[in-house]
């Protein structure tokens, strides 16, 4: 199986293709298909729901594996590690957030630095 983290080149828009010219939302695909367990189904699930809340957005890769989707700018980036989906939103911090959803790592890096002080 191809790894999806390929050697990027900079295209004209700004996004990045692989190395064999697959375009961004391929590789999230590519991601997607390899990850083959509950993160690839979050990180798909949430790739559809930003579609549908944004058809005109774009689907970009950066950082050497990272999907990030923007529309006149950066909306949010959907990590992967082993267990979490991350998505971090550029705005985040600036959203009312009264269920702690947008900034709970935020808030633990707050605590820690209160338990050592």
């Amino acid at each position: 199986m191809k790894k999806a983290t390929t050697t990027m080149k900079q295209t004209k828009s700004g996004s990045k293709e692989g190395k064999g010219g697959e375009s961004p939302s391929q590789l999230i695909d590519a991601r997607i298909k390899e990850l083959q367990c509950w993160r690839g189904e979050t990180l798909a699930r949430v790739r559809m729901l930003i579609k549908q809340a944004d058809p005109e957005v774009v689907e970009e890769w950066k950082w050497r594996g990272v999907p990030v989707w923007s529309h006149a700018g950066m909306i949010c980036t959907g990590e992967t590690y082993k267990n979490v989906v991350k998505m971090t939103f550029a705005k985040g911090a600036s959203l009312a957030d009264p269920a702690g959803l947008f900034n709970s790592s935020l808030r633990r890096q707050h605590q820690a630095c209160h338990r050592f002080p």
